[in-house]
């Protein structure tokens, strides 16, 4: 008796974490580097390996919390071959991108730790995460070959905008009804409203947006679909209003 074949949508979700809100965390401190300092041909493969190098260790620390690495040695196998070729191409093309690399392996190190412990969803692994994407903007700062210093303004607002969302998803979904993480996030947002206000003007408007979203909405059931829609928007308002800031 043959085996009847895997549907190739199987396949695809074998390949794909369901991790869709990672997404805007990657691709917003790229989009926002990239056009703050101005396009270079090295950010091409980087982005390929930015992207392909999250699933890699997407995929590593489910091996780590499972204690099962054989299990996902396909999807390291793909996203190690993809990944590999084109962080050498970058690292040829602008050699001084290695000085981030201890930050990000002390980073990485934190993600490894809390698998290990199979404690992925804690909120210090969380803001790890959001380091290891808004450090993104200093390394595109590099490859350009400008200033560290002009896109400060910018990490900071997208570093408090993304440990902002982490804090209040948290209280729309896993952390529903505690009180002690509705109070966290919404005086996060208060602070990250005076920061940003003092950073820029035209920044306040948003995170007062942003705050009151973070006060209103927890009181309402919402299921994770709208949550990660109105959070799309936001992204993109931030993302909008930080270009517009520079």
């Amino acid at each position: 008796m043959t085996a009847r074949p895997v549907p190739a949508r199987r396949r695809l979700r074998r390949f794909l974490p369901p991790q869709h809100g990672a997404w805007a965390m990657l691709l917003l401190p790229y989009t926002a580097g990239v056009v703050l300092v101005g396009w270079r041909w090295p950010d091409l493969p980087l982005l390929g390996a930015w992207l392909a190098g999250y699933l890699f260790s997407y995929y590593a620390f489910q091996a780590v919390k499972s204690r099962r690495p054989r299990r996902y040695a396909d999807q390291l196998l793909t996203y190690g071959l993809l990944t590999a070729p084109l962080a050498v191409v970058v690292l040829v093309a602008r050699p001084a991108v290695l000085w981030y690399a201890p930050g990000y392996a002390v980073l990485l190190a934190v993600n490894a730790g809390y698998a290990w412990r199979r404690r992925e969803r804690a909120l210090l692994n969380d803001l790890a995460s959001v380091a290891q994407s808004c450090l993104l903007v200093f390394v595109l700062a590099t490859v350009a070959e400008v200033p560290p210093t002009r896109v400060v303004p910018a990490f900071v607002a997208l570093t408090l905008y993304l440990t902002g969302t982490v804090l209040y998803v948290k209280t729309m979904i896993r952390e529903r009804g505690d009180v002690g993480h509705l109070r966290l996030s919404i005086g996060f947002h208060a602070v990250a409203l005076l920061v940003a206000g003092w950073l820029d003007a035209l920044l306040a408007p948003v995170f007062l947006l942003l705050l009151a979203r973070a006060v209103v909405l927890p009181r309402r059931r919402l299921r994770p679909a709208p949550v990660g829609v109105i959070e799309i928007g936001c992204s993109l308002l931030v993302l909008a209003v930080v270009l517009v800031a520079r």
